[in-house]
């Protein structure tokens, strides 16, 4: 059989080393989940350090409830993404949050028959509990009596929404601060939809928020970017949304894609299929620097964020 590759390198730990020594380490291996964190870090990497690059990032699962709303938040600050694809879901928790309620560690093997009696909702082994939710539904409804009545894109009421959360900690608040778009398809399918529906029915039928209004802004978007990176987070509504721009602007597809999940191709849902398929689509160009990472992007992202604003930070000095 004909060698191939180079030779694996193994890990090397010590106590003393930075988060991006450990993913160089993992690069010296170059295999399994460890080459392709390292991979990934250096996508990132080049996305963010390259001019030129539009950096989309997809949120899917409940990443806000797992905390992760701070390391969203930054990356927007700094410009680290310049469009953000998310379900309805992670922009209700992170209003939860921003309205003065939180999130707490719970049990994932626990009666929920009981919690339900209590009044506590359950995400895995994350508790919410259900007086926060009714603060929330009150405070946003107040939010919706401020904000005029037009029609509007949904990026353009999430906006809205986040010109008035004053946490400076909120996803919203700041996106809506650094002009930073934001695209949530299935806005419908959440809280934030229930709510909208319960106040038009109610009070004002005039609030009309047009759900196909987004695709004209983020195609534009997609055209006029010089090259285009995805981070995606999950699968879902937001990574379909993200990629199949492509197929439409025939740019012949994203030039970096990084896809973490914990899904599998097998069932032929989206959230597991791989890039490698995409590029059939033409999502993906056949050239792209892409790698999928299959595991918890609760555990992998932050340490990519981690090990990418390390390399960030040498550079500039």
């Amino acid at each position: 059989m004909k060698k191939q590759g180079r030779r694996v390198e193994h890990i090397e730990v010590r106590g003393d080393m930075t988060v991006d020594e450990l993913v160089r380490e993992f690069g010296k291996s170059g295999v399994f989940s460890a080459g392709r964190v390292a991979e990934a870090c250096d996508i990132f990497y080049e996305m963010v350090s390259h001019k030129g690059v539009t950096k989309y990032l997809g949120l899917a699962g409940a990443l806000v409830p797992c905390g992760m709303r701070q390391i969203i938040t930054d990356l927007i600050q700094d410009r680290m993404v310049d469009v953000l694809v998310t379900t309805g879901a992670n922009m209700v928790h992170d209003m939860i949050e921003a309205f003065g309620a939180a999130h707490y560690k719970g049990s994932a093997t626990v009666d929920d028959s009981e919690l339900c009696r209590l009044k506590i909702d359950r995400i895995y082994d994350v508790f919410l509990h259900e007086k926060d939710f009714i603060k929330y539904d009150e405070l946003f409804v107040k939010m919706l009596e401020d904000i005029p009545s037009r029609q509007m894109s949904i990026r353009e009421f999430l906006y809205e929404i986040g010109k008035r959360i004053e946490d400076p900690n909120s996803i919203l608040r700041t996106a809506a601060e650094k002009k930073v778009p934001i695209f949530c398809p299935a806005v419908a399918d959440s809280a934030i939809g229930l709510d909208v529906w319960r106040f038009m029915s109610k009070h004002n039928p005039n609030l009309f928020v047009d759900a196909f209004a987004d695709l004209n802004d983020f195609m534009n978007i997609v055209q006029k970017a010089k090259r285009n990176g995805a981070i995606l987070l999950g699968g879902g509504v937001p990574k379909n949304f993200i990629l199949q721009a492509m197929i439409t602007v025939k740019r012949g597809g994203y030039d970096y894609a990084v896809q973490i999940t914990m899904d599998r191709p097998e069932p032929g849902g989206l959230s597991g299929a791989t890039l490698e398929e995409a590029k059939s689509w033409g999502k993906v160009k056949g050239g792209a620097r892409a790698v999928q990472v299959i595991g918890d992007a609760s555990v992998i992202f932050p340490l990519m964020v981690a090990a990418v604003r390390e390399r960030l930070a040498k550079a500039k000095r």
